[in-house]
């Protein structure tokens, strides 16, 4: 599989109208501009996934767009994570390759704990090789009987003289046994819940980590799962305070929950695109098929999932950096991100379903871009918070 081909000179992520919404500045144009013209140029051979995986972090790495990932001081392009920077990376970057922005957003994920809560030298020594892609990253939190139940987690870090030892099992990890580092999340007070709860970088090949258990889902991309056995770390590889993994694990996935949001919201634009483009070549009955008043009510549709989305999307990652501009604390954005994150994956699945009906049989074929977008879609209501756990959030808010 080659990285999906533009329907169209132009497609559906060339200067738009969407970037002129008041959500966004002149700086977030031209990133999204250069980015488009960027992924245009980019082919990756996607056939295996770790190896377009690593290609494509080398290549985001290359081209400086890994550089959103991280704080300026330690070689980002900006002073502090932008989350409308984000969403616009991995909109057109899902638009063109769902495995070219699963690459990108796995690097800031795995390290955003260590630029929320790290200490100067973990920074130092992680964040910049993040930016460059010579580190990947990543987030080491679900466990079998810990997804959604994150309280439930298992994995024990107990202190040592000279640091931690990590037992437990972690899985559906997203570059497992590919990363460079993990941002491991286990309990140093298994009495306590959620609030026993720290996080601690272990780099790969420490002595007691297997990550060698590959797990294949339907939409290629890396996944393993780690078992720690007496795995020792040091003092130095805790980020943040003892007990505080659990706010820090909430903190990161916040920041990026609304990039979820952008990612389904790329592949929705993308089905769209190819929809429309299908529509007014395909010949039936002596016209096009987008003659027929049921293909433009479909188109319709979709064009109204895609807008109700694209607003939320774009609402909660402006949200999110107006309050880290104004220096608010923990912003209280929580609920928005879960709306944009709901809304955006859940429609995204309905528009890509009709854009796959719209082509027929060649819509399942496999290879085609309809098809691999139909997969690809599927998990994103899963990970990083399931629709059922965004629906509670957005419940137990309207209920305060």
């Amino acid at each position: 599989m080659i990285a999906f081909e533009h329907p169209h000179p132009h497609g559906a992520l060339a200067p738009t109208a969407h970037l002129e919404l008041p959500f966004f500045d002149d700086a977030h144009r031209a990133l999204a501009n250069g980015l488009v013209a960027w992924t245009r140029e980019q082919r990756v051979d996607e056939s295996d996934d770790r190896a377009a995986c690593k290609e494509w972090v080398q290549r985001l790495g290359a081209a400086g767009w890994l550089r959103y990932c991280v704080p300026e001081a330690h070689g980002g392009a900006l002073p502090e994570l932008d989350s409308r920077a984000l969403v616009i990376l991995r909109e057109t970057l899902a638009y063109h390759s769902p495995l070219a922005d699963f690459a990108f957003a796995m690097q800031g994920l795995g390290s955003g704990a260590i630029t929320l809560a790290g200490t100067p030298a973990q920074q130092a020594r992680y964040l910049s090789a993040v930016a460059t892609g010579e580190k990947i990253a990543a987030f080491a939190l679900s466990e079998p009987e810990a997804g959604s139940d994150v309280a439930a987690m298992a994995t024990q870090a107990v202190q040592t003289g000279s640091g931690w030892t990590l037992n437990g099992c972690k899985t559906w990890i997203s570059n497992g046994d590919m990363a460079d580092f993990y941002v491991v999340f286990a309990k140093t007070d298994p009495g306590a819940g959620a609030r026993g709860i720290s996080a601690f970088i272990v780099d790969a090949g420490t002595p007691g980590l297997d990550s060698s258990a590959h797990i294949q889902v339907m939409a290629p991309h890396p996944l393993a799962t780690l078992t720690f056995t007496d795995c020792q770390i040091g003092a130095d590889a805790l980020v943040g305070t003892v007990s505080g993994g659990f706010k820090l694990a909430m903190r990161t996935l916040d920041i990026f929950r609304a990039s979820v949001a952008a990612a389904a919201l790329g592949m929705a634009r993308r089905a769209f695109a190819e929809a429309v483009t299908h529509a007014k070549t395909r010949k039936m009955f002596g016209q096009t098929l987008g003659d027929f008043q049921l293909t433009q009510a479909k188109l319709g549709e979709m064009s109204a999932l895609i807008d109700a989305a694209a607003l939320l999307t774009y609402r909660a990652a402006w949200q999110r950096d107006c309050s880290a501009t104004q220096g608010a604390g923990t912003p209280a954005y929580t609920a928005a991100a879960a709306s944009a994150k709901l809304t955006a994956t859940e429609n995204a699945q309905r528009v890509i379903d009709m854009a796959l009906q719209m082509f027929g049989g060649r819509g399942v074929q496999v290879g085609q871009t309809i098809e691999h977008l139909y997969r690809d879609i599927r998990s994103l209501r899963i990970y990083e918070g399931a629709s059922e756990v965004q629906l509670l959030i957005l419940g137990k808010n309207a209920l305060k």
